[in-house]
């Protein structure tokens, strides 16, 4: 199985009417449900709109995103599926739940870090 990040940017969503979030609400958990029963649900979450913290190699933190961004994350699905025509199947349904493009993109594979996961001595 593969992992892939279905994502949306900040904003996306904006064209929203207050009246219409219930229902967008409904849909999108209606859409993790169905993935969390299918097996291929990971994780997922909307991201807050907040200015991000970078935080240097040396440690030092400074308020982000660097200048040059053009978009910022708003909320992302993690599914883990046999094929990237299934990840798209499932982006579809989450594109229609939220009322916004979603963009696909394969996570690369961490063999040790599933292996960590996996251990029973944790």
């Amino acid at each position: 199985m593969t992992r892939y990040l279905i994502s949306f940017n900040d904003g996306a969503m904006d064209h929203i009417p207050d009246e219409d979030w219930p229902d967008v609400g409904k849909a999108s958990h209606a859409v993790v449900e169905e993935a969390v029963n299918a097996g291929v649900f990971v994780f997922g979450a909307g991201i807050e709109r907040q200015r991000a913290s970078v935080v240097a190699t040396d440690g030092t933190v400074t308020d982000g995103p660097y200048p040059e961004t053009k978009a910022v994350l708003g909320g992302f699905v993690i599914v883990d599926v046999a094929a990237r025509e299934e990840a798209l199947a499932w982006a579809a349904k989450i594109a229609g739940a939220c009322r916004c493009a979603q963009e696909v993109r394969e996570l690369m594979p961490d063999p040790e870090t599933d292996a960590m996961l996996r251990r029973d001595d944790r």
